[in-house]
């Protein structure tokens, strides 16, 4: 038995001493220590969580440095979320104290160094998420997991969200785009420290999804990135999106302040400065009630805007500034079901009819500067494939596709071509990675291949190659489960973004009140 105890220690006392770790790590702030964890076949991860990239945010301020700490800071507990609105509106969860990021670095027989970094910016509309890769209670986005599948450093980050991130008067009293300038201090923390994680700080990919794939968007459009960002994704959301920028943002400052009993006049924003943050929190919840006269989408107000600075342009005039960026760009076929079904519920209904009448009501509101001849136009374009009868099947799918085209696949395509345009001065052997996608678990390949060399070369095996997008090729991927040269593609939905495109924009306005 005292034999069998000692082969039983030994065996521990070697598995103990076989790990690999960076141990202690120096950053510009201070010492951090992790947890390091045996993840399998000889294989460790070093796991850093509530790291922090700046100081505690003043109150609709830029970030700004940490101050540092003394001693060795121990990184083994999540940062808390930034002050938002909990999953049932009736209250706030979080803290103004947030900025922090994670870091999950895989080591295998030796120590790693030099690994692709690959930083993640969570969706939630501007007015949720977090850093932790929770959502409703699911642990939807594992780091540790794409870490260890990719060979590569993930980093995830707090922002500040609701109308403590995006709030704006529209002026320089109140800029707005707190919660971008937050991501960006963020890229710039980690290409400033991640060297000192085992990453590689010249190759860092930006990557997100939803309000997090147009913030990727923004960072790579912004020139305050200029030399740090080399790749991005962007998953389900483009800056060129019509819910991704607030171009009337004063009127959304009046009445969060007129909610929190401060004036509308010069006094507004020193007012709202000294509100209670979660009084102005909850101030940011406007009306979710929707319908196809009066879509759930343009009822996103706490958004980035246009301040001269981080956003000195509209976004389609910024596009030279990620010329040098690999691109990757994302939709799926049922984007905008979850927004559709908002303002038609019966399309998510066997049992209920959608009227026509609906379909044309949705277009009417979608096209409304265009007036008649825009509804007009939208419907012929939409229905002109339709049986003489069309039936419920055909009608709930073209009210799903309507809104798919117009909140996120229409604008993702118009990024690309901006993107391809921008693209002629480059001379890298990267060069196969703008392209547009729909989304299924083979895309971790993909992406976790670009981020090391190219989607086609990098290590894991996809089944088919990946093709270049172009202004005038306009190949893409569809990926699905069945997968063969065949799901190489061209013109996605050429018709439809053509219209939305170039129809629609030609069409005389039409201004009422």
């Amino acid at each position: 038995m005292t034999a069998m105890l000692g082969i039983l220690v030994v065996a521990v006392f070697l598995e103990t001493v076989s790990a690999t770790s960076l141990g202690v790590v120096y950053t510009e702030g201070g010492m951090v220590e992790g947890e390091n964890i045996h993840i399998g076949s000889g294989h460790y991860m070093d796991v850093f969580k509530g790291v922090p990239f700046a100081d505690i945010p003043g109150r609709f301020e830029k970030p700004k440095r940490h101050p540092g700490w003394d001693g060795i800071l121990k990184a083994t507990e999540y940062g808390k979320e930034c002050l938002q609105v909990n999953s049932f509106v009736n209250g706030t969860s979080g803290s103004e104290d947030c900025l922090y990021l994670n870091i999950w670095v895989p080591h295998g027989s030796i120590v790693s160094s030099d690994l692709p970094v690959m930083v993640w910016i969570y969706g939630g509309g501007f007015m949720i998420g977090n850093s932790m890769g929770f959502y409703l209670d699911t642990n939807l986005y594992s780091g540790q997991q794409i870490a260890e599948r990719g060979n590569v450093v993930v980093v995830t980050l707090a922002y500040r969200v609701g109308t403590l991130g995006f709030l704006s008067t529209g002026d320089s009293s109140l800029l707005g785009n707190y919660g971008l300038w937050d991501q960006q201090a963020a890229i710039a923390w980690v290409h400033r420290n991640i060297r000192s994680f085992g990453g590689d700080p010249d190759n860092i990919t930006i990557f997100g999804e939803s309000a997090g794939g147009a913030s990727v968007s923004f960072q790579t459009l912004t020139p305050h990135n200029k030399g740090l960002i080399k790749r991005a994704i962007s998953e389900s959301g483009v800056a060129l999106c019509n819910w991704a920028v607030n171009r009337n943002p004063r009127s959304v400052a009046e009445e969060i302040a007129l909610r929190v009993n401060c004036p509308t006049d010069h006094n507004m924003a020193s007012c709202l400065k000294m509100t209670d943050p979660e009084q102005l929190t909850m101030a940011g919840v406007f009306d979710q009630t929707s319908s196809p006269d009066d879509p759930m989408i343009y009822k996103m107000y706490l958004v980035p805007v246009i301040d001269g600075d981080f956003l000195p342009d509209e976004p389609s005039n910024l596009f030279h500034n990620a010329a040098d960026i690999d691109y990757m760009a994302g939709v799926n076929d049922m984007d905008g079901f979850t927004f559709t079904t908002d303002d038609v519920p019966s399309i998510n209904s066997d049992q209920v009819d959608t009227p026509i009448g609906d379909v044309k009501r949705l277009l009417v509101s979608y096209t409304k500067d265009k007036g008649a001849a825009g509804s007009e136009n939208a419907y012929f374009t939409y229905t002109s494939t339709w049986e003489t009868n069309p039936s419920q099947k055909t009608i709930k799918k073209t009210v799903a596709e309507i809104g798919t085209d117009y909140i996120f696949l229409v604008p993702t395509q118009a990024a690309l071509y901006l993107h391809a345009a921008k693209e002629y001065h480059r001379h890298t052997p990267e060069s196969d990675t703008d392209i547009e996608i729909h989304n299924c678990i083979i895309s971790v390949c993909l992406f976790l291949n670009s981020v090391h060399r190219d989607p086609n070369e990098g290590g894991l095996e996809v089944p088919v190659r990946w093709p270049k997008f172009t202004s005038t090729g306009q190949q893409y991927l569809e990926l699905h489960h069945d997968m063969d040269q065949s799901s190489v593609k061209e013109k996605m939905r050429l018709r439809f973004v053509h219209f939305w495109t170039s129809i629609l924009p030609n069409l005389p306005s039409v201004f009422s009140e």
